[in-house]
Parts: C-alpha cells; structure tokens; sequence
C-alpha cells in the first residue's frame, strides 16, 4: 500500500485555494485497478466533471474503457489525478503541471527543471502577495474614511463604480488635474 498525501476537497474543484485554510491529510490509497470514474472521484475528491476536464486538457491520461464505454482507471490515473490535485492546491496552474507532467511526473523529474518551474511559481505568488497588500491599503483607507451615513457619500462605492468615481473627480477637480494625482484613492 502506497501513502500519498491527500489534500481536503475544496468547494471549487478546479480553483486554486484562496482564503480558505491549508491542511493536506495524509491519506493511504490500496492499489486500484479498474475504478469506475465516480468511484476515483470519491477516494481522490476530485468532482467528476474536472476529472473529465482533465482528460480533454490531456492533463490526465484518457483512460481504458470497457466495452460498454464506461471509463476505468487504475493506479496510475489515480496518481497522477493526485499530483495535479496536489499542484492545483498550491497554487500551481494547468500549464505549469503540464510541464511537470512532461518531465516524468512525480518520479521522473529532473530536480532542477522542477527548481525551475516552482521557484517561477514562487515570484508569482510573491507578487500577488504584494499586489495583496497595496489592495489591502487601499480598501482599508477608503472604509476608514466611509462614515457609514448616506450611500451618495460612501467612498467604498466611489471606487468601485467607475461612473460615479469618474463624476465625483471631475466635480471635484475641474481645472487641478485627475483625482488619483491629487491625492485621490490610488494613491
């Protein structure tokens, strides 16, 4: 019996985790053969429509069927919808899996092309980390200074309608420059 290491199913299958918290349970699977698609989506809990999905992408193998067209999967399938289900999880995206699929998948890999693909998933999650928290400032000036009275004089719905912001920036500013230059919310 093979341990892999089985995160908890998110309620989009497909989408990466956001604020949700992050527990991977370690989960021992029995070699399977010939596991009808519900059955491979109840031990992996992955939905049945992204392990279809999948497939198409050619992320995961199509898989054998039997003669009355039923697909089955053995295995392997079930592997290698556990290494996506686990690259999904952190973050990774269908590209990038597919690229480490293409080394070998979880065995076969050169260390330094997986370095390669995950130190550039690295960067990315960095600068989403600091896009975070620009739009974090952002918001948290603007509800500071909303004063929770009147909705005409919210600036949360200021920045986020862009008809009334851009109204509002040129009532207030005729002849001084654009809003976010003048210390406006962008800034």
């Amino acid at each position: 019996m093979r341990s892999l290491i089985v995160p908890k199913q998110p309620k989009h299958p497909v989408a990466a985790i956001a604020s949700r918290a992050f527990r991977m349970r370690a989960v021992a699977l029995p070699r399977v053969e010939n596991l009808p698609i519900g059955e491979l989506s109840r031990r992996s809990g992955v939905n049945i429509e992204t392990i279809r999905y999948y497939e198409r992408i050619k992320v995961l193998p199509a898989p054998p069927r039997t003669a009355s067209g039923r697909r089955v999967y053995g295995s392997q399938e079930a592997r290698i919808l556990a290494f996506v289900r686990r690259s999904r999880e952190l973050g990774f995206s269908l590209d990038q899996i597919r690229a480490l699929l293409r080394l070998g998948g979880p065995e076969k890999a050169s260390c330094r092309e997986v370095r390669e693909i995950a130190a550039h998933h690295l960067e990315d999650i960095r600068a989403k980390l600091s896009d975070l928290k620009k739009l974090e400032g952002l918001l948290a000036r603007t509800v500071a200074r909303c004063s929770g009275k009147m909705a005409h004089n919210c600036p949360v719905l200021d920045i986020l309608d862009i008809e009334r912001s851009s109204a509002k920036a040129q009532r207030s500013n005729v002849g001084s420059g654009c809003a976010p230059c003048k210390g406006g919310a962008f800034q």
